[in-house]
């Protein structure tokens, strides 16, 4: 069984959602989870903040982040366990964050350690 990466991709949610809001969204991702996790297929995952993040690009320029001219980042991911990108994609399909008109989820299989 491999590992793959669920990375959720969408713009600044405190930006364009009321606190309530933001609590539902909360709630209906932890729910998400808790239905991977049921199947032991949970490895971990953290969402990502958007405040004081920076972007380094070549020749060493930082500018502030995470994003300057797209509508939308990576504001969190997380890792599970699946016996094909097949599987691993079901999982993300069933990602509350798609709900959002400019959201996306990718899936990428981890490089083995050691």
């Amino acid at each position: 069984m491999d590992e793959f990466m669920l990375i959720m991709r969408h713009p600044d949610g405190s930006k364009i959602a009321s606190p309530e809001q933001m609590q539902i969204w909360m709630k209906q991702t932890m729910d998400w989870i808790g239905g991977i996790a049921a199947q032991n297929k949970y490895v971990g995952g953290q969402g990502l903040l958007f405040d004081d993040a920076r972007v380094i690009t070549r020749h060493n320029v930082v500018t502030n982040g995470p994003f300057g001219d797209v509508a939308e980042t990576i504001g969190g991911y997380t890792v599970v366990r699946a016996e094909s990108i097949e599987e691993a994609v079901e999982f993300a399909k069933g990602c509350p964050v798609l709900q959002g008109e400019a959201c996306s989820m990718e899936v990428r299989k981890l490089a083995k350690r050691g």
